[in-house]
Formats: structure tokens, C-alpha cells, sequence
């Protein structure tokens, strides 16, 4: 099993909503809006024995001839975007579906970004999620979720192909999932935004951005332990300098 990061760089948000970049070189955190928070974006790439994984996809941001940068970020690591043939998505805030589908301005329309893959997403999630009074998600950028016939709608927990667990966690937001790989003796695991960053494992952070941040704390820590104990590979989403943790 291969993992790769894909970083997208890291971002201020306010409450506007809107990931501005941020070079931590440069940038004064202080010369950002009041109440601006530090945001890091790392989707993954899994490649095993029978797929090419993506795990959450990013902000959407493109070029100046509209190309993806998760797709530019694929080809850096010699993977062609139509070679993918599974998406995981542990929920459809912004800052992880943006990915999902990709806009022809020309045409004035959206297509998914993966056209090979199958996507994984919680049936309540996209039906949350598609509520324009839900400002955390752009359905724009999920829309086609909704009627291509590339959806496989998960609900509570279960299997994929005998070797890819989720698990409908909330917490993060109602109707949050998580998601354990495992071949060949290694399991790995991504907790989306329930488990972001290494730092958060190891405290009784509690975030009050979270639908349910008690919650959020109580399922890091018992992870954290389980994955010691278990030998478990972290993923974590919102941390660049730190993006795999592995127990061997």
C-alpha cells in the first residue's frame, strides 16, 4: 500500500467562509480578519493492490486554464485523475469536496472530476449538506452527487470490497464518517475532521467550530489509543508538517 499526501497549502478563513492562501514564510496571521483561523488542506492519495484511492478532495482550487490542482498534485506523482477509481468522502464541507466536480466555464457546467471513479459519500450527509441554509458547504460543488450514476450512498457502517471500513462518527458535523484501510497486515486510517492533526490526538482539545466537540475529543483520544495499541497508520487532513503517523 502506497500513501501519498496532497497537500494544497495552508489558508486563512474568517466568517466569510473564504480559504484566502497563507504562506507561513510571509504572512502575519494578526494581519487577517478578527477571528481568522490557520487552516492546512491535505487530501490523500491510497494506491493498493486493486484501486487508486482518493480520500476527500480538496478545496477545488484550479489554474489559469481551469485545471485542478488535485489533478496537477496526481500528475506530480506520475497518476493520471482518470486512473482513480475510488473516492472516500468523510462529509462535504468546502474545504473537502471542492474536488469533487470540476466547472467547464465555457459551458457553464459540472462535471466530476473523477470519471472512472466510484464515489463514497453518506446518503444523510449530501441530503444535509444540499440545505442552502448549511453556509459550511458550496452545493455547487456536489451537486451531480445527487444523480450520476458513479454513487455508491453509505449509511451507518459497513464494508467496501472486503477491505475499506466507515463508520458514521457526527461529531464534526451530524453526519461526519471515518475510514479504515487495511492490506496486507497494515491498517490505516483517516478520521477526517474528528481527527485533523497529530496535536489534537495527543489533548483535550475541544473545538468550537464542532457540531460536537466533546465528542470529537473523547473519539481522538480512544483512537489514538486503539491505534497504538493496534498498530494503526494516521491520516490527518488539516496537517501538512505532519501528514502520516505510523505505529509499527
Amino acid at each position: 500500500m502506497k500513501i501519498i499526501p496532497l497537500s494544497e497549502g495552508a489558508f486563512t478563513i474568517d466568517k466569510t467562509k473564504k480559504f484566502v492562501p497563507f504562506n507561513k514564510n510571509k504572512d502575519d496571521l494578526q494581519q487577517r480578519p478578527a477571528g481568522s483561523l490557520l487552516v492546512e488542506v491535505q487530501p490523500f492519495c491510497i494506491v493498493t493492490k486493486n484501486d487508486i484511492i482518493i480520500i476527500d478532495t480538496g478545496l477545488g482550487f484550479t489554474d489559469k486554464d481551469g485545471g485542478l490542482q488535485i489533478h496537477q498534485n496526481l500528475l506530480n506523482y506520475g497518476i493520471n485523475p482518470v486512473e482513480v477509481t475510488k473516492v472516500l468522502l468523510s462529509h462535504l464541507h468546502k474545504d473537502h469536496s471542492g474536488g469533487i466536480s470540476v466547472e467547464d466555464k465555457v459551458l457553464q457546467q459540472h462535471f466530476i472530476s473523477f470519471p472512472n471513479a466510484v464515489y463514497y459519500v453518506n446518503k444523510q450527509e449530501l441530503a444535509f449538506g444540499s440545505d442552502k441554509a448549511n453556509t459550511s458547504y458550496q452545493q455547487e460543488d456536489f451537486a451531480l452527487l445527487a444523480s450520476t450514476d458513479k454513487v455508491i450512498f453509505t449509511e451507518g457502517k459497513g464494508v467496501i470490497d472486503g477491505y475499506i471500513s466507515y463508520e458514521v462518527t457526527g461529531a464534526h458535523c451530524p453526519f461526519h464518517q471515518v475510514f479504515w484501510i487495511e492490506e496486507d497486515g497494515k491498517k490505516v486510517f483517516f478520521g477526517g475532521d474528528v481527527a485533523p492533526q497529530l496535536q489534537q490526538m495527543k489533548s483535550r482539545f475541544i473545538a468550537k467550530y464542532d457540531f460536537d466537540g466533546k465528542k470529537c475529543m473523547e473519539l481522538r483520544q480512544q483512537w489514538w489509543q486503539t491505534g497504538q495499541d493496534e498498530k494503526w497508520t494516521f491520516l490527518f487532513y488539516h496537517d501538512i508538517k505532519t501528514p502520516v503517523v505510523e505505529f509499527e
